[in-house]
């Protein structure tokens, strides 16, 4: 993914010239923490990713549609090419280096996949400190703090993406993954999709020899758990000695919250995320486990269809 031009070789050359995060800062922000910040005058970008931005929002925040970052409808997982996310990052005025804030809207922690996504992404187009907000735009109104209405115009950057594959995987390191046995391959799913019973866009059943950590297991109360809990769940899950750790979903939007989990919170080494997930890796003809003969998948199908009917 990575642009291989002159002027790649010009910026890699010139010295670094990174803001200092601010005092407190961490991958997973409360609404108290990223409003001290605030009030103390911290420069901090915050990017708006889900839910009706002019209804309500964090004033300074701008507006990047979850489906800005996001690929066509026949996998959204899939990664788009550079020069798209690179747009849109300009279009909102991210940079490397300015301290950055993903806040989603806070419906559901389903929703703070997007910021999870969101984050994942501009981490790996390089830019160095970046937050998500705990429970969202949602607790941070339920927390009576300053909210603000309406559109809001982004001032452009000049940022330049340059895209590092260290928290990804493609699905050809997957399959190969899968037949040395050499790694750790986490279904972010609920466990219907894990045990093959409920499917959407992608056939029923799991990668072979992956085991099911839901990313619900994440959240308690609605919110997602200290770093500390993280930890305690990538212990009990043995994940911490693990050669390569592989997140996987449908479409890399659940396991976007388990690589943050994993990688940002629980800092398991070698946390990676599988973007284009099942939805890539079935239609390559892959064999599955857990996937229902042919008519269990029947079966399945019709009780689908006739409740779907009431």
């Amino acid at each position: 993914m990575l642009r291989r031009t002159a002027l790649t070789v010009t910026l890699t050359a010139l010295p670094a010239l990174a803001m200092a995060a601010p005092e407190g800062w961490q991958p997973l922000l409360s609404p108290a923490d990223l409003s001290a910040m605030l009030e103390r005058g911290e420069d901090i970008h915050i990017i708006r990713v889900t839910g009706d931005f002019e209804a309500g929002h964090i004033p300074g925040a701008v507006f990047s549609p979850y489906a800005e970052w996001r690929a066509g409808p026949t996998n959204p997982g899939a990664i788009k090419p550079e020069l798209e996310y690179e747009a849109e990052a300009v279009r909102v005025g991210i940079t490397a280096e300015r301290p950055t804030v993903i806040v989603h809207n806070g419906d559901s922690p389903s929703d703070m996949g997007a910021a999870a996504r969101v984050y994942w992404t501009l981490k790996s187009l390089g830019v160095e400190d970046l937050a998500l907000l705990n429970g969202g735009y949602q607790a941070w109104a339920a927390a009576d703090l300053p909210t603000a209405t309406g559109e809001v115009t982004a001032t452009e950057s000049d940022f330049y993406a340059e895209w590092r594959d260290d928290w990804y995987i493609p699905t050809s390191e997957v399959v190969n993954l899968v037949d040395s046995g050499d790694a750790r391959l986490v279904d972010s799913r609920p466990q219907g999709f894990f045990e093959g019973t409920t499917w959407s866009i992608a056939r029923p059943g799991t990668i072979r020899s992956a085991e099911n950590l839901q990313f619900s297991q994440f959240f308690e109360d609605g919110l997602m758990v200290s770093a500390e809990r993280a930890r305690a769940i990538a212990d009990a899950q043995g994940l911490q000695d693990a050669p390569v750790t592989v997140s996987f979903c449908n479409t890399g939007h659940w396991a976007a919250l388990n690589w943050f989990a994993l990688s940002e919170l629980a800092e398991v080494p070698n946390t990676r995320l599988y973007a284009e997930s099942m939805a890539e890796y079935t239609i390559h003809g892959h064999a599955l486990d857990n996937e229902p003969s042919r008519v269990a998948y029947l079966w399945l199908s019709t009780k689908r269809w006739v409740s779907g009917l009431f």
